[in-house]
Formats: structure tokens, sequence, C-alpha cells
């Protein structure tokens, strides 16, 4: 058994992955400022700091007698990225690198980094490998490309192994519709159980690689076993596309109910499509998705509908 640091734990995906490390036996630590967290989603036994990437002090407290760190914390929103860019900035990408002077100092063993699709920006070429050449269109991707390069870094220069993951779009249970870090998804359902029509912006062709967070958990905990894969990058996704057409209809399959969608005008810079290629993750990670589309979203149903 091994000691963890889960930052952001108190959130969609963080608290996820307390769940699977605590029934496997693992002791885990927790640091997270609850700016979108929230308390009820951390399970009983979690050694929780109350605290933000920006607080030297809680890093130093959070990373004591630590061996792995799964680092999960940001400001995950591309809007926010664009009205307060020095903030997301500060948090997303100097937070990422007191994060890493701090493990190194406290001798962590691997470091596994939540970075992202959004590396790929616009560039329209598909599917998304890990070896085409980053076009970040937001802050908040840039600050995820920079965070990658951190890792690179202090893997190859001060010997602390890391592991990149690039999360496609994820969704699943505990993902806050009200949150503006939320996906698609959940703000879908979140309508649609109230029985409001979702709003489509753009024809609704544009497609995403929807990924349930068990998938996400596992591809974790492969990262932290895995060898040779200190400083690697790896997409984490499901290697298909859904259109949000095909999303309307397959939710109002789960919910029994036949709402049409509003279409509205398209967003700028919404990218049209968007799917990962896992063949790296596949042979580096042992990574393989455990739970498809349809069963994940008959998970996310049965866990809002309760």
């Amino acid at each position: 058994m091994a000691n963890y640091l889960v930052t952001g734990g108190a959130g969609f995906i963080g608290s996820h992955l307390c769940h699977r490390l605590l029934d496997e036996g693992h002791a885990v630590r927790v640091l997270d400022d609850l700016s979108s967290g929230k308390r009820e989603n951390l399970p009983a036994g979690v050694d929780f700091i109350e605290g933000d990437l920006r607080d030297v002090d809680a890093l130093r407290r959070a990373v004591d007698d630590v061996e792995f760190v799964l680092h999960k914390a940001a400001i995950a929103s591309v809007q926010v990225s664009v009205e307060q860019p020095l903030l997301e900035q500060d948090v997303n990408l100097v937070g990422m690198l007191r994060l890493l002077e701090a493990a190194r100092a406290a001798k962590v063993r691997r470091l596994v980094f939540a970075a992202s699709a959004a590396a790929y920006g616009m560039d329209p070429e598909v599917p998304k490998r890990e070896d085409m050449r980053p076009t970040p269109a937001s802050p908040y991707g840039l600050s995820k490309v920079a965070g990658e390069y951190y890792c690179r870094i202090y893997a190859e220069v001060f010997g602390l192994e890391t592991v990149c993951l690039r999360y496609f779009n994820i969704f699943g249970p505990r993902q806050d519709p009200k949150s503006p870090y939320s996906g698609v998804i959940s703000i879908f359902l979140d309508k649609m159980l109230a029985g409001e029509a979702p709003t489509i912006f753009g024809d609704g062709g544009q497609s995403r690689d929807f990924t349930y967070v068990a998938n996400v958990v596992e591809a974790n905990m492969l990262a932290c076993r895995a060898q040779r894969a200190g400083g690697e990058i790896y997409n984490i996704g499901c290697a298909r596309e859904i259109t949000v057409n095909d999303l309307v209809r397959h939710l109002n399959e789960a919910l029994g109910t036949k709402l049409e969608p509003q279409y509205a005008e398209e967003r700028a810079g919404d990218v049209r499509v968007s799917v990962a290629d896992i063949a790296r993750a596949r042979e580096g990670l042992g990574y393989e998705p455990l739970v498809e589309f349809e069963e994940g979203l008959r998970r996310t149903v049965s866990w809002i509908s309760e």
C-alpha cells in the first residue's frame, strides 16, 4: 500500500480517485480549496488539507511522506481563463511549478498530471495524437501545455518521475451542472430532467470523445504503476466520436423523454471534431476503456435520478 496526495480531491474527478484509492487500501491525503469541490464528495478516511496551489506552506504539508501525487487541482474553465488570465495562470501554471518543486523536495516518487485535450486547440486533424504540435487556443490550454513541459523538465533535470494524461470530455456522477467547469452532458441532463429542451450551439454535428470518469480513474492508477512511463504524455479517451445531436438522442432514450433540442448560433472557436488516438496509452500504460459511452451514460442518469 502507498501514500497518495490528490490535489483537487474534493472535485469531480479527484473524488472518484479518492474512493478508488481507499477501496484499494491506500492512505489518501487531499489538498483542495473547495472553490469548486465539495466536502461531501470526500469519503471517510481522507486526510484533508484546505488550501490551494498558491499556499506554499499547505503544499509542503500536503506532500510530506507522500509517494504519489495525482494532480487534479486547477481552474478548469476556458471562459474563466479568458476573463481572468492572470488568476488562471497563477493557479494553473505557477501553482503547478510550486507543486513540482514541493514534490521534488519531498522526494515524491511520481506525479501524475491532469493535462488536457485543449493542447490540440483548433487543429482540424483527427484523431488527436500526442506527437502533434500543441496549438492551445486559450490561456487555459496554454497553462496545460506549459504544465506538460514543466513535467518533462522535472523528470529529465531533477529526476522526479512525471506522467501527463491528456483528458478528453469526461463525464459521470458528481459533475455539477451549475459549475462553470461542468461538461455538456451534465448541463443537458440537468435541463432535460427538468423537462426543458437542451440548447445546441451550431448544427449539432460537432463531435466529442465522451469518456466516463471510471476510465480516467483507471488511467491514473495505471500511470502510477507503469514502467518507463516517466516524462511521457498519453491521451485518455475512448477513441470514439459522438455528435452532440447523437448525445441528445442517447439522453432521451436513457431518460424516456422526447425532447427536441433548440439550436443557437455556433460559438466562435468551437472545435468541430475531437477524438483521441489512444494507441500510445494502450502500449505504454496498458490502458483500455473499461466503461463504454452508453453504459457510462446509464450510470450517470441513474446517479442523478437518485
